[in-house]
């Protein structure tokens, strides 16, 4: 039986806050923290309304050689790491796989994302496809592919080779226990180290954008509110003190 290591999961109230945040706000503050771009690019979602973020448990794909790898889908099935990344699973955790891409091979097909949903599991980020998608969506997962197939996980030209190493999703690097944060508007990793700084800056930014809003729907001038210009802070502030007051 194969052997693989747990991940360090950040504290859930984390993950929560960037949850809260979604994936716009998370990828322009690590851009004016330092990081050019944490957008996992290709994997949309296929589950509308779906905002989650928690930490990664990762998967590795390789090209596939028949003499290294079971052919049959069902032989030696404690062999195939695709189902290991799944023991580890705790409640909040989000799968990352980096499937190098492929559009022939579903990692996972309903039966094991019942399976991770039961242990808990939030969300699963694939820069590849699941087959089963119709069953899938209805699970309550997030899910955020490249598309679907119907074809089992090693039919083709990939295998799975590793669980909880870093992987690049999407040209993107993750690291295992990072925080991944995915809405409609996609996936992007928040390393954990910046987790807490991003988490400040970002409530900061969304109590300024909530009045700018409300100004623009009441016919405010654009240069005035977004972004919101030193002549309107101290409206902000005024505005901001009656809600605490509130």
């Amino acid at each position: 039986m194969a052997e693989t290591h747990d991940i360090v999961r950040p504290p859930a109230e984390l993950s929560a806050a960037l949850a809260a945040i979604g994936s716009a706000t998370a990828s322009g503050e690590l851009s004016r923290m330092g990081i050019r771009s944490a957008f996992i690019r290709g994997p949309v979602s296929v589950t509308p309304g779906v905002r989650v973020a928690g930490p990664a448990l990762t998967l590795q794909f390789l090209p596939k050689r028949e003499d290294r790898y079971p052919v049959d889908e069902y032989e030696e099935p404690e062999k195939q790491l695709h189902r290991h990344v799944m023991y580890h699973a705790q409640p909040g955790d989000m799968i990352v796989v980096d499937a190098r891409g492929d559009m022939e091979s579903g990692v996972f097909g309903e039966m094991m994302l019942t399976y991770f949903k039961g242990r808990g599991g939030v969300g699963v980020v694939v820069d590849g496809c699941l087959r089963d998608t119709g069953e899938a969506k209805q699970l309550g997962l997030g899910l955020w592919i490249r598309g679907a197939t119907p074809n089992f996980h090693a039919q083709t030209g990939i295998v799975p080779a590793a669980v909880n190493v870093p992987v690049a999703c999407g040209g993107t690097l993750v690291e295992p226990g990072d925080i991944v944060v995915a809405d409609d508007d996609g996936a992007v990793v928040v390393p954990v180290e910046l987790a807490p700084a991003l988490v400040a800056h970002a409530q900061e930014h969304a109590e300024w954008e909530e009045f700018s809003r409300i100004r623009l729907a009441e016919g405010g001038d654009l240069r005035r509110y977004y972004p919101l210009s030193d002549e309107a802070r101290p409206e902000y502030e005024r505005w901001r003190a009656e809600q605490d007051r509130a």
